[in-house]
């Protein structure tokens, strides 16, 4: 009878090893997560949906290909673009020791915020889209960036703006916030070493929907150009009604409006409207077409947007790491990203400077026609002395 019963438990520990390591080689992988912390909820949704899809895109075909020692699983947290809400949303995926990286946030408030978090509990975050120069001033290990700064653009703009358009008097408005704020007066400190006058330099709330009174203000100044620090759907209202109120000038912004969010809300009073993309035309870069096409295939319901690229790209920055490192250690993980050199993603080659900014800085000025962002090179407008045509 003991013979019997012992041979039953040999053969059961036997099964048992047997189902343990069925599917995986005898073994069993190793979750690793990846965090994505963007704006799910609130007015900057509808690029924070389309940054997400892409991250999870690329979560899923990492998983699909099966050469990483570890299953990636993809944790998404809301910022809602608030300071507050960012830093709730890093101290709770930090805490979490499975989650070895995170690819995070749209706004620049809130990537101020979190910065000193990521770095308290050692977590490497690529911010993907924020472009404060502050992020990544303290040169924090944890942090690296794959989008021009804010600097970069705004002299670009500000050189455009004077030396290719030969705009004279600006109006200048911005939405309060640290991204706004800093672009605004990035761009006119640009433009006024170029001789352009300053008209004026007033700011507007976020959310705010009603600016006849400020326009109109700014009509009498007669500027040739409005020159807005801040996002999509205030950019959106603040067209629209200069369009009713028939101010000609030329209307011009950073990249936080370079969004489907923008033509929608502007509809056909945007015509026109310039901005500073931070990438050439998705589908114009090499591997463009092969991320369209996949994201398509996908069958997601809301557009990739400007920065879906971005995300995309951060992610893959990350596998990679995991890649080369087969680590889920923070410290090491967080070592080889910012080692990163010439990582060849949608954006072209990105490589970390010693403060984790990219190298590859890219910005090009779009133009709004027939309701969609396109290079100004390549539309029908021509701006000269001043003026749009």
């Amino acid at each position: 009878m003991k013979k019997g019963i012992a041979v039953i438990l040999s053969f059961t520990m036997i099964l048992s090893i047997l189902l343990t390591g069925c599917g995986t080689g005898g073994t069993q992988k190793k979750t690793a997560k990846i965090a994505f912390i963007a704006p799910i909820t609130g007015s900057n949704a509808a690029v924070g949906l389309g940054m997400r899809n892409s991250a999870e895109l690329a979560v899923k075909q990492a998983n699909a290909k099966g050469d990483l020692p570890f299953n990636l699983e993809l944790v998404v947290m809301d910022d809602a673009g608030d300071p507050a809400t960012g830093v709730n949303a890093v101290n709770k995926v930090a805490s979490d020791p499975s989650v070895v990286a995170a690819v995070a946030h749209f706004n620049s408030g809130v990537a101020l915020a979190t910065k000193d978090v990521f770095h308290k509990y050692g977590l490497p975050a690529v911010i993907a889209a924020a472009i404060n120069d502050k992020i990544t001033a303290d040169g924090y290990p944890e942090i690296t960036r794959v989008i021009t700064s804010s600097k970069v653009q705004n002299i670009y703009a500000g050189d455009v703006a004077t030396k290719q358009f030969g705009v004279k008097k600006i109006a200048v408005i911005h939405d309060q916030t640290d991204y706004g704020k800093t672009n605004a007066e990035q761009f006119l400190e640009e433009a006024k070493q170029n001789g352009a006058t300053i008209l004026s330099f007033d700011g507007i709330s976020v959310g705010q929907q009603d600016f006849s009174a400020l326009l109109t203000k700014i009509k009498q100044e007669s500027p040739d150009m409005i020159f807005f620090g801040g996002l999509a759907t205030e950019a959106g209202l603040i067209k629209r009604q200069m369009s009713g109120l028939n101010i000609s000038a030329i209307f011009m912004s950073d990249s936080g409006i370079h969004s489907k969010t923008f033509t929608e809300i502007a509809g056909t009073a945007g015509e026109g409207t310039i901005a500073h993309g931070l990438v050439s035309p998705i589908e114009k870069l090499p591997k463009g077409k092969e991320f369209i096409d996949a994201y398509n295939a996908a069958n997601y319901k809301e557009y990739y947007e400007a920065y879906g690229p971005f995300a995309y790209d951060g992610v893959n920055i990350i596998i990679q790491a995991l890649k080369t490192t087969k680590s889920t250690d923070r410290a090491t993980v967080a070592k080889a990203i910012k080692g990163t050199k010439d990582f060849e993603g949608i954006l072209g080659k990105t490589s970390f400077g010693s403060d984790g900014q990219t190298t590859l800085n890219t910005v090009l000025t779009y133009v709004v026609q027939d309701g969609k962002w396109i290079p100004l090179a390549d539309s029908k407008y021509k701006i000269a002395n001043g003026k749009i045509q």
